[in-house]
């Protein structure tokens, strides 16, 4: 690729030919502002509306300022990014920004990590001088997992290009003109009426307070203030390799031990482990694949396949309006989260001798569609939800830190048992490829009668949006499909549709970057790759760590079998740990 050399603040770089000059002011370490721009570069996602102007920069030669973000370098060109011309035209931007945006950042959740509150302390914006009565109000939409507030958008459709372009969902869009243009859905429908997923990438890209997580961590105050009240908690894999970073952590940093004690010092009655139930999942999800896979080889033609894996609600949620016509393939287990609520709703429940009404369970999930998945009906007995409150990493950290504990110098401790043991098989669900490389691992030994020697399954790891591998298990060569990011599950669906050309029998989609690492709850990323690589790399080195790297070599989950559901695929086991899916028909 040829070389293009330009000059910016008085220094000379050599960039490739159809970058642009904010490319280049990079590359010198200048610091330009942006507000719409967003390069995710592993996602394939590059937001460049230049709609917000704020990174205005001279070219010499020119009359007007040119937008950094969308402005193509050319050999030659000498640039200026910092001359008061351009200083005042951004300070001017700023404020026609901030005039018609509402002064509550006291109460917006974004408060501290707000660009535009950002920016106007970097501008020393103390007053807004451009005032009217033309102020825009919205109505506010509230969904069990995203609140939208549309006075604060500020039109930089990251939202909009994540939505569209990176997940293919094609909920929101740019509608109207002047001061009532809004990224919305159509006809400004609730996001619970339209085909929104509820992943909550469009949260983790929204540059201020327009779009946030239903905050629900004063209903777990509320739950663990109330005296008639058995409160447990589970948490997800994911969690534990990226909560530190809202401590001052490096990413990736494991600090499972010190989570689990402030969660006891919070005032749980017992802290337990989604991993318990990732590895419960793979018992019932293991036992379904063989069982198609048998029928499929004994002649059965008409089995479902390739199976689908179920853990993600985002994934279900896509499935479930955007491809009505494979809804019998994926699997019938629920998430681990559910799982662990049908479980500690039942046989802890009646272990413990505590009324099902009476126990409350809260999951702390990387991922905002857990809240919608939690609230859904079928996840409920008598109305009493299996899952009572999921909270976001990000809530979690603010609880902690709300109740003047620092996660750094607690001691570590244990989670409790019998729903607090697991394996590393359990623990790699929180990556992309994870959850099908579990179920690999048991389903080698159960279908082969062999002992599996190298549980690592190197081929289906990595950060390539759509992964295929094969594992050959003894006369049957498995073939398996990976995709993380709804756009690439797109495209494996689509193969699936057409007749399956790879003969894939086992795929396994994740809504978010990366997996559960990059979910929709998790610290802020900015689009910095490296960070979930660095919370992919804990997450498989924990993993390694383990002592019992399989699911079916869990104790307690053999316990479980043995002293409550009889077997995986039970008549009692399908009746607390499967579900249904049904065709929603949303705009």
């Amino acid at each position: 690729m040829s070389e293009v050399k330009i000059t910016i603040d008085g220094k000379e770089v050599q960039v490739p030919k159809g970058s642009t000059i904010l490319d280049a002011a990079k590359k010198l370490g200048i610091d330009i502002p942006t507000l719409c721009h967003l390069d995710l570069h592993d996602t394939k996602m590059v937001n460049k509306t230049a709609s917000c102007r704020i990174c205005v920069v001279e070219v010499e030669g020119r009359r007007n300022l040119a937008p950094s973000c969308a402005t193509p370098v050319v050999d030659g060109m000498v640039v200026r990014t910092n001359t008061i011309r351009v200083l005042e035209a951004r300070k001017t931007v700023l404020e026609l920004l901030l005039s018609d945006h509402p002064k509550d950042c006291l109460t917006c959740a974004k408060s501290g990590r707000c660009d535009l509150q950002d920016l106007a302390e970097k501008f020393g914006v103390r007053e807004v001088r451009v005032t009217g009565k033309s102020q825009s109000t919205y109505k506010q939409d509230y969904s069990p997992a995203i609140i939208r507030d549309m006075d604060k958008c500020i039109m930089c459709r990251r939202c909009e290009t994540m939505c569209n372009e990176v997940q293919t969902v094609g909920a929101l869009s740019g509608i109207n003109r002047g001061f009532d243009a809004v990224v919305s859905p159509a006809f400004e429908s609730p996001l619970s009426e339209t085909v929104c997923t509820h992943c909550g990438q469009c949260v983790a890209v929204c540059p201020v307070g327009a779009l946030t997580e239903n905050d629900h961590t004063w209903k777990v105050v509320e739950a663990l203030a109330d005296p008639d009240k058995f409160v447990v908690v589970q948490t997800a894999p994911a969690v534990r390799v990226a909560i530190g970073e809202e401590f001052g952590k490096e990413p990736g940093s494991v600090v499972t031990g010190q989570m689990v004690t402030a969660l006891r010092s919070l005032g749980f009655d017992r802290v337990f482990d989604t991993d318990f139930a990732a590895d419960l999942t793979i018992m019932e999800e293991g036992t379904e694949l063989l069982g198609r896979l048998n029928r499929f080889l004994a002649g059965d033609k008409d089995v479902p396949l390739p199976i689908l894996t179920s853990c993600c609600p985002a994934w279900v949620n896509f499935i479930e309006s955007q491809f009505p016509e494979l809804i019998d393939i994926p699997s019938s287990a629920k998430s681990p989260q559910q799982m662990f609520g049908a479980v500690a709703k039942s046989f802890l429940a009646e272990k413990m001798n505590i009324p099902r009404e009476k126990m409350v369970v809260v999951s702390v999930m990387p991922c905002l569609a857990k809240k919608y998945e939690a609230a859904r009906d079928e996840f409920k007995v008598d109305g009493n939800p299996d899952v009572d409150i999921s909270i976001s990493t990000r809530e979690l950290a603010h609880l902690i830190k709300r109740a003047n504990l620092n996660l750094l110098e607690l001691e570590e401790s244990e989670f409790d048992n019998p729903l607090g043991e697991s394996t590393g098989a359990a623990v790699i669900f929180g990556s992309t490829g994870g959850v099908i490389e579990a179920a690999t691992r048991t389903a080698y030994e159960i279908h082969t009668g062999k002992t599996l020697e190298k549980v690592d399954f190197e081929d289906i790891r990595g950060f390539d949006g759509v992964r295929v591998a094969s594992v050959q298990m003894d006369d049957f060569t498995l073939n398996i499909g990976i995709a993380h990011g709804l756009g690439n599950a797109r495209k494996l669906l689509e193969e699936v549709e057409s007749g399956n050309p790879r003969n894939l029998h086992a795929i396994e989609i994740m809504a978010c970057p990366g997996g559960c690492i990059g979910g929709g709850g998790q610290p802020y990323h900015h689009g910095n790759s490296d960070i979930l690589k660095k919370r992919m790399a804990a997450i498989y080195e924990v993993d390694k760590n383990m002592p019992l790297r399989k699911s079916h070599e869990n104790p307690s989950i053999t316990a479980l079998y043995e002293q409550y559901l009889g077997e995986p695929m039970s008549e009692l086991s399908h009746k607390l740990l499967h579900t249904h899916y049904s065709v929603k028909d949303k705009v």
